[in-house]
Order: C-alpha cells, then structure tokens, then sequence
C-alpha cells in the first residue's frame, strides 16, 4: 500500500515500525476519503489536542490515523470507555483511561509521565465531552505549563474529511488568555455535529 499521502512521521517522534496493521489502517482511510494536512515538529515530547470532538467517529478516524502512521500517541479517553470487553486492547493501543472527577490527579499523573519518558506525545480533546461546552477544559495547559511541553492543535474538519495539523503553541502561564488563544485557532472547523 502507497502511504506516500501520509506526512512524514520526525525522528525524534515516539513511532514504531510500520506493520500490517498500519497499513490496513491506511487503506481503510484512503478508501473512506480521509487525510491528514500538514507537517508534524520534530519534538520528541508533545501535547495534541483535537477539536471539534462532536461524536465517537472523531475517535475512530483519529485512533486509524494514529495506527496508519505508526505514532505511538498516547490519548486521555473517560474510564468508561475503558471498562468494557475492548478495554484491554484500548490499553494496547495507546489509551489511558481517566477518572474525570479527579481532574488534579490527573494532570499530576501526566506531568509525571512526561518527566520519566524520553518520548512522549498526548493526545487530550480539550473540550472533555462530545456535547458543546461553552468553556474548553484547561487541564492540558496544566500539563503542558507543569511538563513543560509544547502544544499542536490537530484541526477536526469533516466537511474536507481531515485532520489539519495547526502550529506549535506554547504556553504562558496565563491560563485564561493562553486558553482564549488557543481555542479562537479553531474557529472555522466543523465537526461531525457541530463546530468548535
């Protein structure tokens, strides 16, 4: 399978070695009419956020893309999720499950992670939720201001099919303008069922 379409993964990325699974992954999007714009930054520690996060496709066309690429991203995803009979693979692939009423404990735990991995990319929907929030949750500007690790806001954009990788955002330590920042980048893009 030609793979060509697919941005070049850095170096200095968490990635493994393309298999079978990668790409099947990458068949199944080039066949549903999905593509990734854009080119990663070479950083061996980064926080992905993703949005609009409107409906569960986000997390399957995300999570194939993820696959296809052959990232190894871990991603924050509600411990629910997790709780069924997929949970061990979510486990495999990447996924933490988190306990949103303990939203300090969890920015704790990621801004320890950071620290002991020489490689690390997360991916967090800072919206926490599928429904429309009318304000974002700033837990990954904690993570990112704690860990010290920069920011790349992945576009969601289902009406071009794709996920639009935006610049590298670093934060201030002024939460409420680093977050009015980074939120107003997502104007424009439409998800599933609603935009940003």
């Amino acid at each position: 399978m030609n793979t060509q379409w697919l941005p070049k993964v850095p170096s200095q990325s968490p990635h493994s070695r393309r298999s079978l699974v990668a790409h099947s992954s990458a068949w199944i999007l080039r066949m549903s009419g999905w593509r990734l714009q854009g080119e990663f930054p070479d950083a061996p520690k980064l926080i992905i956020i993703g949005a609009p996060h409107s409906s569960y496709w986000d997390g399957v066309w995300g999570l194939l893309m993820k696959l296809a690429l052959g990232l190894n991203i871990n991603i924050m995803i509600k411990r629910e999720v997790m709780d069924g009979p997929l949970g061990p693979l979510l486990r495999r692939l990447g996924l933490i499950p988190i306990d949103r009423r303990a939203p300090i404990d969890v920015v704790q735990q990621m801004v320890r992670r950071f620290r002991e991995c020489e490689r690390m990319w997360l991916g967090i929907t800072p919206e926490g939720t599928r429904k429309h929030v009318k304000h974002w949750k700033s837990g990954f500007l904690r993570i990112a201001h704690e860990a010290d690790v920069p920011i790349l806001p992945v576009f969601v954009d289902y009406p071009s099919k794709s996920f639009i990788l935006g610049s590298i955002q670093h934060v201030t330590g002024h939460r409420d303008e680093d977050l009015d920042r980074i939120r107003a980048l997502f104007s424009g893009y439409h998800g599933k069922h609603r935009d940003a």
